[in-house]
C-alpha cells in the first residue's frame, strides 16, 4: 500500500525540544567557540534533517497512479483537510485535499532549507569568537525556532493527512479489479463474500456509509480484486455529493470490469426500471466491460442480463467469474524459465 509507510511528523514543539536539547548536550562536550559552533550546527541539522525527512517520506504526487491520487484527494477532502491563506490582494483563500497537502509539504521543505541557510549564515559570525559568539548563537536559535513555528500548522496538516491515508484498505492498481455495483439489497456483498471469503476485509471511507469491501481470488496464476462499494455505486450520479463523485472517478481508474447486480423480483425494495437506469449510467461512466447480473434468479429472471445467478443457492457464480476474467484478458508476467 502506497501510503502504509508514511513517516511520522513531529509537532513544532517536539522538534524544537529535540533540536535544542541535543544542541545543549553537544555544547557541554566542548568549550568556548567550539561549543557555540557545535550547538548551532547540531540544532540546525536536527531541524533541517527532520523536516526534510517528512517531505521525502511522501510519494511523488506527479508520478502517483491516478487511482491513488484521486482516492487520496477524495479522502482528504472528505475529512476536511484544508489549508487557509490569502491571495495577492489579501483576500482569504482555502485549498483542500491533495493540493492542501502539497502546499504544506512545500512549506515544510522551505523550512528545511531555511534551517540550513541559517546555519551557514551564523557559522562565520559565531566563529569570530569573543563575547559575541554566544550572542550570535542565541540569535540563530531564535530564528530557527521562528522558522519551525511558521510551519506548525503545516506539520499538523501533514500529520492528520497521514493518519487518514495510512489505514486505507489494500487496493492495488497493478492487479486486475472487478467492481461490484447495484442498488442496496441486491446481493452485492453476499456475492463478494461467497466468491472470495472476504467477510473481514472491509474498511471505512469518509464518503461511504458502511465501508468498502475488498476480496481476492486467483485464476491462472493471477490475483483478482473484487471491490464492493456500498454508499457509492448504489444510486444515480445526481444523488452523489462532490466527494462521492470524485471517489467514483478514482474507481474508474481502478476497474477492469464492472458487475452491476439487479434484482428482477424487486424484493430489494427498488423498481427494476431504476436499477437498469443505474446500470446504464455506470455503463456510460466506465470505459471497461459492464455486465448486467440478475441475482435472485431463483425468484425472477424477468430482465435481459448477461448472467443469471443466485448467491443464496450458489448458482451461476463460477460461470460469472470465469466470464469476467475472460473479458478482462489479463496476462500475468510469469517467471522466465529459459
Amino acid at each position: 500500500m502506497i501510503f502504509e509507510g508514511l513517516p511520522g511528523t513531529p509537532t513544532a514543539e517536539e522538534l524544537e525540544d529535540q533540536a535544542f536539547s541535543r544542541a545543549a548536550r553537544a555544547g557541554r562536550a566542548k568549550s568556548g567557540v567550539d561549543a557555540q559552533l557545535s550547538m548551532l550546527q547540531t540544532s540546525a541539522n536536527v531541524i533541517g534533517d527532520n523536516l526534510q525527512n517528512v517531505v521525502k517520506g511522501w510519494p511523488d504526487f506527479e508520478e502517483m497512479d491516478p487511482f491513488y491520487y484521486e482516492l487520496a484527494d477524495a479522502v482528504l477532502a472528505g475529512e476536511g483537510i484544508a489549508r487557509r491563506g490569502t491571495d495577492e490582494d489579501g483576500e482569504p483563500t482555502e485549498t483542500t485535499g491533495i493540493d492542501a497537502l502539497r502546499q504544506a509539504l512545500s512549506q515544510v521543505g522551505w523550512a528545511s532549507r531555511k534551517a540550513t541557510e541559517l546555519r551557514d549564515e551564523y557559522q562565520s559570525r559565531v566563529a569570530k569568537g569573543g563575547d559575541a559568539s554566544r550572542k550570535h548563537r542565541k540569535q540563530a536559535f531564535a530564528r530557527l525556532a521562528d522558522v519551525v513555528e511558521q510551519v506548525d500548522d503545516d506539520l499538523t496538516l501533514i500529520r492528520d493527512a497521514r493518519e487518514h491515508l495510512r489505514t486505507l484498505p489494500e487496493l492495488n492498481p497493478e492487479e486486475p479489479a472487478i467492481v461490484v455495483a447495484g442498488y442496496p439489497n441486491v446481493g452485492k456483498s453476499s456475492f463478494v463474500n461467497a466468491v472470495t471469503r472476504a467477510r473481514n476485509e472491509t474498511a471505512s471511507y469518509p464518503f461511504t456509509t458502511t465501508g468498502i469491501g475488498v476480496g481476492h481470488f486467483e485464476r491462472d496464476h493471477a490475483r483478482y480484486q473484487l471491490v464492493d462499494t456500498p454508499g457509492l455505486l448504489d444510486r444515480p450520479a445526481e444523488d452523489r455529493n462532490e466527494i462521492e463523485s470524485q471517489a467514483v472517478s478514482a474507481l474508474e481508474h481502478l476497474a477492469d470490469c464492472v458487475l452491476v447486480f439487479v434484482d428482477a423480483s424487486e424484493s430489494c425494495g427498488y423498481p427494476l426500471e431504476d436499477q437498469l437506469a443505474l446500470r446504464d449510467d455506470l455503463a456510460e461512466s466506465f470505459a471497461v466491460p459492464v455486465l448486467t447480473i440478475c441475482n435472485k434468479a431463483d425468484l425472477s429472471e424477468d430482465v435481459d442480463a448477461d448472467h443469471y445467478v443466485s448467491v443464496t443457492e450458489n448458482e451461476g457464480l463460477e460461470e460469472l467469474i470465469d466470464d469476467a476474467v475472460e473479458r478482462i484478458g489479463f496476462e500475468p508476467e510469469l517467471p522466465y524459465d529459459g
